[in-house]
């Protein structure tokens, strides 16, 4: 496989006049995108980029994303996906702990990048959109186009996403050229006769998301369609994208598949271009899907991914058939176990999905192990991390997911439960330790607890129990602001309670289950 931009070539190649890119009404042939990713990759080799260095990506879905990701793998670099709604103390430790030299942002988003520069290893900014002041313009940092691609290796690093982990700083994720195109090919195959030129993919999955990244952005131009990004979620938006330029595929998270059924103009959307909906990031309400599918008669189906995984593992496969409620059958090359402690295999139902209250879930469920070219290298620098995150067994390297389930004897998989501490909120994982220290900064907070509440919208959203420190006229709107002003928009508390105290057990530990179970009797009141 090697550098897993050849695969763009080869579309390129074979179908130089194809649609690739789609943006506000315009659009670029593969002849013209492949052009730009190798100018892209000149500008870095012209400033002494080396094989293995680091490009930070901190843009929302545009055209300059997808050239600045590819032409970085035809420098030989690597990519290091930021969210464009960090701010300054979220990325520090991502440029930081990456070593990146160059980062391409948004203009708005430079000083961010500014004022923490001189922690980091960064050399060189390359803005995007308006005008900063510093850096180097997108269009002027460019070079030849005519660029010899760097041949890598399929072990060679691609790209570092980062991923929250339960304690500490995040934790840099080592893909590979092979984890990212094998990935790449499997979500292609996934749907109905492949991914092919002539499609049309809608692209509001954020990209700097393996979500966004592989399922909708390379595997679509990896089969020679058509990616069309939006830089935001807006439902009204991105369905009349849909109608306009009749796209035929669309990912989402469940958040996004409920707005667009609770728009004003549900019932006018036409929809009728998509030929496959999928859906992932978390487990859609029944309902919501059932909704969707009778609106706009076009079939959801449901999948399960890790970043580590690059992400795909599981699909329900529009050919072989679905199950409501399953993440569905592994991906082919890929292979998964729901094991025990001693990491024996549980036995499988007969068929799922199970009523959870009608049976002993203990008796059924296990950890959700996963192996194959998908799964990454391990964590960045980070080894006492990767012996915890993997077994060795039967000749064969096993990831463990953190997430609990069972599967059945068609060969479906169920997740009932994540052993990982997190919140999920609208698809992206918060981790109630970082919110908890940022609220601890805060001078009118003596004590404080994050716990994730059910959301109708979300599935789970950030609430925050506070205990203000004594004479403090603080208010609730205050600390979301303070939140909102140093964390990304999705990981502020929307809800804030103040309490006397927060319940402890005898060693200090907060018990969190009685914070739930507290505002569940509030709801219910």
């Amino acid at each position: 496989m090697g550098n897993l931009v050849t695969n763009v070539a080869d579309a390129a190649t074979e179908h130089p006049d194809q649609t690739a890119l789609g943006f506000q009404g315009d659009e670029w042939s593969y002849r013209d995108f492949w052009g730009q990713t190798g100018a892209f990759a000149s500008g870095l080799a012209e400033r002494g980029f080396d094989a293995g260095d680091r490009v930070a990506v901190y843009l929302p879905n545009l055209p300059q994303f997808v050239v600045a990701f590819h032409g970085t793998l035809r420098a030989g670099g690597v990519v290091v996906p930021m969210n464009p709604q960090y701010k300054s103390r979220e990325i520090e430790h991502l440029l930081s702990d990456s070593g990146a030299e160059v980062v391409v942002a948004l203009a708005d988003l430079v000083p961010f990048v500014e004022e923490v520069r001189d922690e980091t290893d960064v050399e060189h900014v390359v803005t995007v959109g308006g005008e900063a002041d510093a850096g180097t313009p997108f269009s002027e940092f460019v070079g030849d186009p005519e660029f010899e691609t760097v041949e890598r290796a399929d072990d060679d690093l691609a790209c570092l996403p980062y991923t929250s982990g339960t304690t500490g700083q995040p934790k840099g994720v080592m893909l590979t050229h092979e984890n990212l195109g094998s990935n790449a090919e499997q979500s292609a195959s996934i749907v109905p006769d492949g991914i092919r030129p002539g499609d049309k993919q809608l692209g509001v999955l954020p990209l700097f998301h393996i979500y966004g990244m592989t399922v909708v952005m390379n595997a679509t131009l990896f089969g020679g369609g058509a990616y069309y990004p939006l830089p935001s979620w807006d439902a009204e938006q991105a369905m009349g994208l849909v109608e306009e330029e009749e796209l035929t595929l669309m990912h989402g998270v469940p958040a996004m598949y409920n707005d667009v059924i609770n728009q004003e103009r549900a019932e006018e959307f036409d929809l009728s271009s998509l030929r496959m909906c999928g859906v992932g990031g978390a487990g859609i309400p029944v309902e919501v899907l059932r909704r969707f599918e009778e609106l706009y008669d076009v079939q959801v189906f449901e999948g399960y991914g890790l970043t580590e995984t690059s992400p795909v593992t599981h699909f329900n496969s529009p050919t072989e058939g679905r199950r409501v409620g399953s993440i569905g059958k592994v991906l082919p090359g890929i292979d998964a176990r729901i094991v025990d402690d001693d990491f024996e295999t549980v036995p499988p139902v007969e068929r799922g999905p199970v009523d959870e209250d009608a049976v002993d879930l203990d008796d059924i469920t296990g950890e959700l192990v996963v192996t194959g070219p998908n799964v990454m290298k391990g964590y960045y620098n980070l080894p006492e991390a990767d012996e915890g995150a993997f077994s060795e067994h039967e000749g064969k390297r096993w990831f463990h997911t953190g997430d609990l389930g069972y599967h059945d004897e068609d060969g479906f998989f169920y997740v009932v439960d994540r052993e990982k501490h997190m919140i999920l909120t609208a698809g992206y994982n918060v981790y109630p330790r970082e919110v908890e220290e940022l609220l601890f900064e805060h001078d009118a907070v003596a004590d404080a607890a994050v716990v994730g509440i059910p959301d109708e919208r979300r599935g789970e959203t950030v609430k925050a129990f506070v205990v203000p420190v004594p004479g403090s006229d603080v208010t609730a709107e205050e600390i979301k602001q303070y939140c909102l002003d140093n964390l990304a928009e999705y990981k502020h508390p929307r809800e804030v309670e103040f309490v006397e105290e927060l319940p402890r057990t005898t060693t200090g530990k907060v018990q969190k289950f009685e914070l739930v179970e507290r505002d569940q009797g509030q709801s219910g009141q």
